[in-house]
């Protein structure tokens, strides 16, 4: 029994390492996008972003896809297109609010985790949980909010972004319970990248990288920040709970800040850095000291 309990926890704490990794990951998306992706329009990002990281997965899984039941598929198309209206959410957001407004809202997701778990499980979080998700979000307004916090026609999209990706979490955790991991993350991704492009078809102009500088943007998107990521991520879920997945993911905007300053040369104010050490702290708080059962 105790043995049992031991492999839990070890199985959690690696699956957690791996979550936090995929959040380092995300944070590097933020300064691929800022460096090639002013001239494609949202529809079209989504398309090639998902479109090439599906590709390149089923040539390196292409045996294991052969493994897919009716379930994982239509599981797939369902996560494909929670993931599809997070992103669709968050970059039309982004064409009305400021980045600061944008990266507080859409990091509310480490409060909503919670919060929709809480609703749909009818208990309330662990104290640990709790905690760790003020100071986290503490640590998120210190961090991204440079001005005044003033309501802009974003605002609201960014929110239902935040949303849409709690409800992936959630939803992501449920699912791979019941189908491979694997599998499954590889379809999402596929589906996502569909939605895309039928959207980006019937809504504006498709667009393709027009340069060099472009294509590497567009490609690490795809291969490191979806790839990679989108497909980690529900095969770690089995392993842990929702409640961690969403706080780790705050790792994301911490290393966004650093990333910008070490190919940017971007600086954070001191109430930045301040921000950033609280979000850290929460993170190790809710890790550290709730129970870990699952």
């Amino acid at each position: 029994m105790r043995s049992e309990k031991r492999k839990k926890e070890w199985n959690q704490h690696k699956a957690d390492s791996m979550i936090a990794l995929v959040a380092i990951i995300w944070g590097s998306s933020y300064l691929l996008m800022k460096i090639g992706l002013g001239s494609i329009p949202p529809f079209s990002i989504i398309a090639l972003r998902f479109g090439i990281a599906f590709f390149f997965v089923v040539l390196l899984f292409f045996q294991k896809l052969k493994l897919t039941s009716k379930y994982t598929l239509l599981y797939g198309a369902l996560l494909g297109f929670i993931l599809f209206a997070v992103f669709a959410f968050l970059m039309h957001g982004l064409e009305t609010t400021t980045a600061s407004n944008a990266g507080f809202l859409t990091s509310t997701t480490v409060v909503l985790v919670p919060i929709f778990h809480s609703l749909v499980s009818r208990k309330l979080p662990e104290h640990p949980i709790i905690f760790g998700s003020i100071l986290t979000m503490t640590g998120i307004g210190f961090l991204t909010l440079q001005q005044s916090f003033a309501f802009h026609n974003g605002d609201l999209l960014c929110l239902c972004g935040a949303a849409a990706y709690a409800c992936h979490i959630l939803l992501t955790d449920r699912l791979a319970q019941k189908e491979d991991g694997l599998i499954l993350g590889i379809w999402q991704l596929g589906f996502a990248g569909m939605y895309g492009l039928f959207c980006s078809v019937a809504f504006e102009k498709p667009t393709l990288p027009a340069n060099t500088e472009e294509w590497m943007a567009v490609l690490g998107l795809a291969l490191i920040c979806s790839a990679f990521g989108f497909v980690v991520q529900p095969i770690a879920q089995k392993y842990t709970t929702p409640e961690h997945t969403g706080l780790l993911f705050a790792l994301e905007p911490v290393f966004s800040a650093i990333f910008a300053f070490l190919f940017l040369h971007e600086t954070l104010s001191v109430k930045g850095y301040f921000g950033a050490v609280l979000v850290l702290s929460g993170v190790l708080t809710a890790s550290v000291f709730s129970k870990r059962e699952f």
